[in-house]
């Protein structure tokens, strides 16, 4: 059995894609895939989204240099979400930050207080 995103069960075709570093297992990215660049993942092995603000497809690392080249791809029980581990080279943020979950909102202090 071959699973496959459910594209159609959001209006707009993209499905939420958690991306990981397959080595540290750092959370490094959300992104959106479409079914196209899902395709384009897979066929390159370097992963590629749909890019909300731009309405396009986009390849990640193509004008930074820093690509993921995809370790496994996991979908979850709903076949709705996807989770990319991947080997990165380079920075996942725009801001030069391994990942976009650099900054903090609120923490458990030592003794849970």
């Amino acid at each position: 059995m071959t699973l496959v995103p459910d594209f159609d069960k959001y209006a707009d075709g993209l499905v939420p894609t958690i991306v990981v570093d397959d080595k540290t297992k750092q959370v490094l990215m959300l992104a959106y895939m479409n079914a196209k660049s899902y395709q384009l993942s897979l066929e390159t092995n370097q992963t590629w989204f749909w890019s909300r603000s731009r309405q396009e497809l986009w390849h990640k690392g193509e004008t930074s240099g820093n690509t993921q080249e995809i370790v496994a791809i996991q979908i979850d029980c709903d076949e709705d979400t996807l989770l990319v581990h991947v080997d990165p080279a380079g920075p996942a943020c725009h801001t030069g930050h391994t990942s976009c979950f650099y900054r903090d909102i609120k923490t458990r202090s030592v003794g849970g207080k």
